[in-house]
């Protein structure tokens, strides 16, 4: 006779419970490092350089953060309520004021007509801004910590979009190689317990990971006609932070366990620090494991060792 197995229930825990007040209480706790990473997991960005209760003329916006990809501007605005039309005023002047490119409304319930709202404003914005709607939640099993969860309610147009478009645009064959390689390594991350976020599979030749700095990311690329990929830290626009780097390159590559290729860029506004990993060959696939293997290896090493110097150059 087989073992019963005992298995808990799931149950909804009150986030009011949690935080009792969204601007001192949960927008502290949201701009920590280790819960952004979770709302940039749910919208699919790297947000850093959050600020707190940023004025916008008599108002404060909750949080203001950049979107290290991009660089935009994004707007978090908290309310652990049902929604209403004061707040959906208020992302509306804060979008306005501080000409920010994404909106996101953490919410603990959304009222149909503010669904509507929000899908009404990313339909006639033209894509020039856009709008999230989300509901936070938490859950937690018998006595277990609670797990906050953020479900999207509403997304911007490109989203859906791009969903649509997918069955309608022609690739070339490198591209279409690209999105093949990109997917498969999102599966593989996840399968790895996603040790970094996952950005959404596209057809570029480039794939960034955020390292919770500003101006910084580690860039993963695929170089397909020299048989390699890259994995660098891509410095946007700060000299000055490379060659305080460069001074330490000997004890950063003994960290590191391995050299790397220290690229000032001189007469450009960036600078990178570059691994290769050879081995690329988009028709001969067989190796697409170990690759990945490879490059999560490399940008969890990087990051890690990184981090800690800029942080202490920093401080």
């Amino acid at each position: 006779m087989s073992e019963v197995i005992k298995l808990g229930k799931l149950e909804e825990v009150d986030i009011r419970d949690l935080w009792a007040h969204e601007q001192y209480d949960f927008s502290k706790w949201l701009s920590k490092e280790e819960n952004i990473e979770l709302l940039n997991e749910t919208v699919g960005l790297n947000l850093v350089n959050i600020d707190t209760e940023v004025f916008v003329g008599s108002y404060r916006c909750d949080l203001v953060a950049e979107d290290d990809g991009t660089g935009i501007k994004v707007i978090i605005e908290n309310q652990l309520e049902t929604t209403d039309h004061d707040h959906l005023g208020k992302i509306i002047t804060y979008a306005s004021g501080l000409k920010a490119e994404v909106i996101i409304w953490i919410v603990k319930e959304a009222r149909e007509e503010h669904k509507s709202a929000i899908e009404w404003l990313n339909n006639n914005t033209n894509g020039s801004v856009s709008f999230f709607l989300l509901e936070l939640k938490a859950y937690k099993i018998g006595e277990s910590l609670p797990a906050p969860k953020f479900e999207i309610i509403e997304k911007p147009n490109d989203f859906i979009q791009s969903t649509k478009r997918g069955n309608e645009i022609e690739y070339s064959q490198t591209q279409a190689d690209r999105l093949e390689f990109w997917t498969e390594f999102n599966s593989y991350l996840s399968e790895k317990g996603k040790p970094f976020n996952k950005r959404k599979a596209t057809i570029d030749h480039w794939y960034d990971v955020t390292i919770g700095v500003g101006g910084v990311h580690i860039s993963i690329t695929l170089v397909n006609k020299e048989n390699k990929i890259g994995v660098e830290l891509y410095i946007s626009d700060n000299k000055l932070l490379f060659d305080q780097l460069l001074e330490n390159k000997e004890e950063i590559e003994k960290h590191l366990g391995f050299p790397m290729i220290w690229d000032r860029l001189d007469n450009n506004k960036a600078s990178r620090i570059k691994y290769y990993i050879q081995g690329l060959d988009f028709n001969n696939k067989d190796n697409y494991k170990e690759l990945m293997d490879e490059i999560i290896n490399k940008v969890v090493i990087i990051r890690k060792v990184f981090q800690k110097y800029i942080k202490d150059l920093k401080s």
